[in-house]
């Protein structure tokens, strides 16, 4: 395996981890069209910002351990499909879709760990 597979396999799931996390917090911003209070705004902000904080710690841990992070966001993305209903089909695509490619991404890379990380 060369040296630029090694790095692609190694930093493509992580970095589109990250992006799709800040993809996904962009839609907390809505919050601040709402006109509430300070705390109100608080309050909903950290209710938006769940998955986003979620999939921070799944991309954490999967940094380390890639099939965890492969479980954790192939599960978003079957979790997300199943009960997220009557939404437009682009929007599955794109929140569910999407982690489920970078899911995909951290599995090639444990299964090729050896490979990556050996030399």
């Amino acid at each position: 395996m060369n040296k630029t597979l090694k790095q692609t396999l190694f930093w493509t799931p992580r970095i589109a981890g990250i992006l799709f996390i800040l993809f996904l917090s962009l839609f907390a911003l809505d919050i601040f069209d709402m006109q509430l209070g300070f705390w109100e705004t608080l309050l909903g902000l950290f209710m938006h910002l769940i998955p986003s904080i979620l999939l921070t710690i799944a991309v954490i841990i999967a940094w380390k351990w890639e099939w965890v992070g492969a479980a954790l966001f192939i599960g978003w993305a079957i979790w997300y499909m199943a009960f997220m209903r009557g939404f437009d089909w682009a929007a599955y695509i794109v929140i569910a879709g999407l982690p489920a490619l970078i899911g995909l991404f951290f599995l090639a890379g444990w299964v090729w760990r050896k490979q990556i990380r050996g030399g």
